[in-house]
């Protein structure tokens, strides 16, 4: 279940500190809507992992739709290069 607290719970934040835990974030809500999230900072770390990698995954998509696709060989000649 989502750990929901109103921000004005931050006034005593060790109690809202204490519940937050890697895969389970603690929400703050303020004027009963939705306005930030605090995470584990493994959890941060992750996150931010896996963005870079998704971006990295379009950036190479997008390089095969424009300059077209490299097959097995072509990738294996090209990491022989670069292994010298």
């Amino acid at each position: 279940m989502a750990n929901i607290k109103p921000v004005s719970d931050l006034r005593n934040y060790n109690e809202v500190l204490r519940d937050i835990a890697v895969g389970e974030p603690v929400y703050l809500t303020k004027n009963g809507r939705g306005r930030y999230a605090i995470v584990d900072i493994e959890e941060y770390e992750k996150l931010k992992a896996s963005l870079k990698l998704l971006s990295q995954l379009a950036r190479g998509e997008q390089s095969g739709k424009e300059k077209g696709w490299l097959n097995m060989k072509q990738v294996e000649a090209l990491l022989e290069q670069e292994n010298g």
